[in-house]
C-alpha cells in the first residue's frame, strides 16, 4: 500500500487504473496523487494543486476524486477560507488525474463549517454530501444537495441525511446503492493523535433521503485489537468483477504510529442480512488477501534526491503556512532559503519527506560556512516544534524547539568546508545525531539521544528533511539527501 502519512483517502478507477489522494493538511504541495494497476503497488504521480487556490488559506483536508461522465476528473476538497478561517468545500477539474487541477472556487459555503465532501450519482442526478458542524443548536449531521450536471454548482435546498444523535461523531462518509438499500459508510469517534479511537459505522435506507437506520452491530470496522490503534474515513472502489475495496486510513500500533495515518485496503461486501461487512472481520488487519490473482507486492522504503534532474522529486513537501520556501537547483546542488511572509512569525523553511518506517536514517552533504544562518537536517512538526542539526557560524549545532522554546543541546566548533550530517531514528521518535567530514567515518554528538514524541501535532506526525533559517541571502547548499530504512542502511563506521 501507500506507506506514508496520507489521511482521509479517496480512490477511483479511471480506464483500469486506480488513483488515490488524501489530506495534505499544512504541507505543500496540496493533495498528493498516487496511481496503481493492482490496488497494492502505488506510485506518486503528482499533486492536485502546486499552489493554493485563491480563496483558501490552509488546512487542506479530505479531497474526494470523482470521475464525471463527461470524462473529466473532479476533486471536491476542504480548506479554510482566507479572512475568517472557516472550513468550506471547493471544486477543481482536470482532464486526467495526473495533471494539475484547475480550481473552480468555493462550492459549499453553508453554515458554520462544511467538510468531507462525497459525490455520487443516483438515477442520473448528481449529489454531494458533507459533514455539517452543529448548525445553530442542531447536532453534527450529514447534509446533502443536488449538484448541477456539470458538477460545479449546488441546486435546490440541502437536506439532512443522518444525524449524530449519539454524540460520537459523524464524518468521512461513503455512499452506494445495492439492491434494495442506500448505504452510508461513515466514521465516528476520535480521528487523530495518540488517543485516536476512530471506527467505521454503517447505516441504510430504502430511500435516498432517508430515514436511515444505523446498524445495531456498529462498528463494522475498528482498531484497538490486532494491528491498528484505529481506522476510518475512506471511500470504496469497485473492481471489474464487482468486488468492493474500501480504502481508509489507520494508525499502526507501537512505533508504527509515528508513520501517521496510513492508507489501508479492506474488502467489503453486502451480506445476506443486507448489511455491509468486511471479508476479514470487523477488526482491521494489516494482512489481507491479494485483490487480484498473481499480484505481487513490492515496497520501496528508501528515498534519495541527488538534485540532478533540475527539479525537486515529487516526494518533497514543505511547510507552506509558516515560511515561503525558496528551493533552487543549480549545478546539481539544492539552494534552500526562506522568504517569510508578513503574516508568518518564523523564518525557518523545512523541506521534508514522509517517513515510511519507524526505523530509518537520513543524511545530507552541505557546504559549511561562518554565516549566521542555520543549514542542516530537521525532524519537523511545525514552526513551533522541530529539531535542527547542522551548521551555524562555523559550529555544529543541535537545537530542539518545543512550543517555541529553543534549547541548544550540542555545540562544537567546525572549520571544514563541507559537512556530512546524519540523523538515526529508532522507534519513530528516538533520535541520535552524527557528523562526518568524508561521509564514511561518523562521529556521534555525545549525550544527545533525544525523544521527539513531542513533535506530533494533533493531525500530523513529524517529517524528516532539510532546513534553513536565518539570513535570507545566506542559503543552505545541499549536494544530496537520502533516507534509508534501517534494514537497508549501510553499516558505516561510527566513532
Amino acid at each position: 500500500m501507500i506507506s506514508s502519512d496520507m489521511a482521509d483517502p479517496t480512490i477511483i478507477n479511471v480506464n483500469g487504473i486506480y488513483y488515490a489522494s488524501g489530506t495534505s493538511s499544512e504541507w505543500a504541495p496540496f493533495y498528493p496523487v498516487f496511481s496503481s494497476e493492482d490496488l497494492i503497488n502505488w506510485k506518486q504521480t503528482g499533486y492536485v494543486f502546486s499552489s493554493k487556490p485563491e480563496w483558501t488559506s490552509h488546512s487542506f483536508w479530505a479531497p474526494e476524486l470523482y470521475h464525471h461522465k463527461n470524462g473529466k476528473i473532479y476533486c471536491y476538497y476542504t480548506a479554510r477560507r482566507k479572512g475568517d478561517g472557516i472550513s468550506f468545500i471547493g471544486v477543481a477539474v482536470a482532464d486526467n488525474p495526473t495533471e494539475e487541477f484547475t480550481d473552480h472556487g468555493l462550492l459549499v459555503e453553508f453554515g458554520r463549517e462544511a467538510i468531507d465532501a462525497f459525490v455520487f450519482e443516483d438515477e442520473g442526478q448528481l449529489y454531494i454530501t458533507w459533514k455539517a458542524y452543529g448548525l445553530d443548536d442542531r447536532p453534527i449531521e450529514l447534509l446533502c444537495s443536488r449538484l448541477s450536471d456539470n458538477g460545479l454548482h449546488l441546486e435546490g435546498e440541502p437536506f439532512s441525511m443522518l444525524v449524530d444523535d449519539l454524540n460520537i461523531g459523524l464524518e468521512g462518509q461513503y455512499h452506494f446503492k445495492k439492491d434494495n438499500y442506500y448505504y452510508i459508510i461513515f466514521s465516528a469517534r476520535g480521528c487523530c493523535g495518540f488517543r485516536s479511537n476512530y471506527e467505521v459505522h454503517a447505516a441504510r435506507s430504502l430511500n435516498l433521503k432517508g430515514p436511515y437506520e444505523k446498524y445495531e452491530n456498529n462498528p463494522i470496522l475498528h482498531g484497538g485489537e490486532g494491528d491498528f490503534i484505529s481506522c476510518g474515513h475512506g471511500t470504496a472502489v469497485e473492481t471489474p468483477d464487482g468486488r468492493m475495496f474500501y480504502l481508509c486510513h489507520a494508525y499502526l500500533k507501537g512505533a508504527g504510529f509515528y508513520g501517521g495515518r496510513q492508507p489501508i485496503l479492506q474488502e467489503m461486501f453486502v451480506g445476506d442480512d443486507e448489511w455491509v461487512h468486511f471479508r476479514t472481520g470487523n477488526v482491521a488487519r494489516i494482512e489481507q488477501p491479494m485483490p487480484f490473482a498473481g499480484a505481487v507486492q513490492y515496497e520501496n522504503l528508501d528515498f534519495e534526491d541527488n538534485f540532478v534532474e533540475g527539479k525537486l522529486k515529487v516526494d518533497w513537501t514543505w511547510n507552506y503556512p509558516y515560511a515561503n520556501v525558496k528551493a533552487e537547483i543549480k549545478s546539481n546542488k539544492l539552494s534552500l532559503s526562506t522568504m517569510p511572509e508578513e503574516s508568518n512569525n518564523t523564518d525557518a523553511a523545512a523541506l521534508c519527506v514522509r517517513p515510511k518506517t519507524p526505523d530509518y536514517a537520513y543524511e545530507t552533504l552541505l557546504a559549511a560556512d561562518k554565516k549566521e544562518s542555520f543549514k542542516g537536517l530537521t525532524l519537523y512538526g511545525d514552526d513551533k516544534n522541530f529539531v535542527a542539526w547542522g551548521n551555524q557560524e562555523s559550529k555544529l549545532v543541535l537545537k530542539s524547539v518545543k512550543n517555541e522554546k529553543e534549547t541548544t543541546l550540542f555545540e562544537q566548533e567546525y572549520n571544514a568546508e563541507q559537512l556530512h550530517l546524519k540523523i538515526d531514528v529508532t522507534e519513530g521518535c528516538m533520535l541520535q545525531f552524527f557528523w562526518s567530514e568524508d561521509g564514511k567515518n561518523w562521529r556521534n554528538a555525545e549525550n544527545t539521544n533525544l525523544n521527539t514524541a513531542f513533535l506530533v501535532r494533533w493531525d500530523r506526525v513529524a517529517r524528516p528533511g532539510i532546513m534553513h533559517f536565518g539570513e535570507i541571502d545566506s542559503p543552505g547548499e545541499f549536494s544530496f539527501f537520502k533516507l534509508k530504512n534501517k534494514a537497508n542502511a549501510s553499516a558505516e563506521k561510527t566513532e
